[in-house]
């Protein structure tokens, strides 16, 4: 006879994403080649490296977009299930991405770029029916980036950061457990990259796990903890900050020589 003692046993959560001897083509060219990849609920992380080496594509395999190279071994899972209906996948997982941007770059307004988040569109089409909650909670992800008063504005009258605020407002709208970032700076100038990354800094200490794809090490903000550098669509190393972020590692990886300076939590190149 078996009694029951009356402890529960902890379960340890299954990881965000994990990834075990994945190949990626982009039509007859390798873009990830046998990656080995898996990132915990919660953690904050950096994908770094040049362009053309495979950043991107990793966020489109992880969003669905793109598909692994089916082979023996070959395995993908986020948040523990390996399929997942896309929609309900992107409910899950927040995405700020350049291309979403030149997407949203019309006459929709600020809100129904934020409203078109539940919809997994890029603006509120005709047959789109948001009811009063998805309505509050738009109106909630905006004051939460303090933007406001952006939402009867048209995208393509807004500056290039307020338009990154509202795709990171549009992100947020679904409560999602982690945030994308795919190369969050482009094209913004000097005072929205640092607004940018003060936002960054407030969604990461609020407890969303952050996951930032990008080529520019001055991007990574003082919480994330780990980065994995990315060259020619293969790890070239993972582990904890300080031991990643090298002159070594970094000459590696862009193929340059590298001074490296760091300074009230940031890292700078020159």
């Amino acid at each position: 006879m078996v009694i029951a003692t009356g402890l529960c046993m902890n379960t340890i959560p299954e990881p965000l994403l994990s990834l075990a001897h994945i190949t990626v083509m982009r039509g007859d060219r390798v873009a990830l080649h046998d990656i080995n990849l898996e990132i915990a609920r919660g953690e904050h992380v950096c994908i770094l490296g040049p362009n053309g080496c495979g950043k991107s594509t990793l966020i489109k395999t992880i969003t669905r977009e793109c598909y692994p190279v089916a082979r023996d071994g070959s395995r993908i899972s986020i948040l523990g299930r390996e399929r997942w209906d896309i929609f309900e996948l992107r409910s899950l997982l927040g995405i700020v991405s350049p291309d979403l941007l030149a997407s949203c770059t019309t006459d929709a307004t600020g809100r129904d770029v934020v409203l078109s988040g539940f919809f997994s569109s890029t603006r509120i089409f005709p047959h789109h029916h948001p009811d009063p909650k998805r309505l509050a909670l738009a109106d909630q992800a905006m004051a939460r980036l303090g933007i406001g008063h952006l939402g009867g504005r048209a995208v393509a009258e807004m500056s290039s950061g307020e338009a990154k605020r509202t795709l990171i407002a549009r992100a947020l709208v679904h409560q999602p457990q982690t945030l994308l970032f795919d190369e969050p700076s482009n094209a913004l100038d000097i005072g929205a990259q640092l607004q940018l990354r003060d936002t960054m800094r407030e969604l990461a200490q609020s407890g969303l796990g952050i996951l930032l794809v990008t080529h520019h090490v001055s991007e990574i903000i003082p919480e994330i903890e780990r980065v994995v550098l990315l060259r020619e669509g293969r790890v070239l190393a993972d582990g904890s900050k300080p031991a990643v972020l090298t002159e070594e590692h970094l000459a590696n990886l862009f193929g340059v020589p590298i001074r490296l300076g760091k300074h009230d939590g940031y890292f700078h190149l020159y």
